[in-house]
């Protein structure tokens, strides 16, 4: 599975990785639709417009969150 993750989420990418996901940087992903997820730091609530973007892929916000949490979240949303 795919998983697109904000710029500066290193722990959280490695963590993804660390259990079989393919990660991938959401700044160079610009079709959400090739993904299966969306990790943002929920810094910018409307981070690459994906507010007003028709899509299917669960975005979970890791603000607050550790990485083992934020691994949790996908695994639930995914599964």
């Amino acid at each position: 599975m795919k998983i697109g993750v904000e710029e500066g989420l290193t722990n959280v990418s490695q963590a993804l990785e660390e259990k079989g996901y393919q990660v991938v940087s959401l700044s160079t992903s610009s079709n959400l639709n090739n993904i299966d997820c969306c990790i943002v730091t929920g810094m910018d609530s409307n981070f690459m417009g994906i507010e007003t973007t028709s899509t299917q892929v669960p975005i979970i916000e890791a603000h607050g969150l550790s990485a083992d949490e934020i691994c949790q979240k996908v695994e639930e949303k995914l599964h």
